[in-house]
């Protein structure tokens, strides 16, 4: 990594009632990125959180919970 440069490997993403999946942001650290899912979860909408590192994806994450 260059001057400059900044790794964001850290994802939330966001999947709807229909199954749909959408990235809400990009975090430096893991316990960011949780920061985030956690409070989004909190507010009680019925769309499901999680956490994911770049190249790796729910299902190969094992059972599918929150990372």
């Amino acid at each position: 990594m260059n001057e400059g440069t900044i790794s964001l490997p850290w994802l939330v993403i966001r999947q709807d009632d229909n199954g749909n999946r959408y990235r809400v942001g990009r975090y430096a650290t893991r316990a960011e990125a949780q920061k985030i899912a956690d409070s989004l979860d909190d507010r009680g909408h019925k769309q499901l959180y999680w956490v994911e590192r770049i190249g790796q994806s729910q299902a190969s994450s094992g059972d599918g919970s929150r990372n």
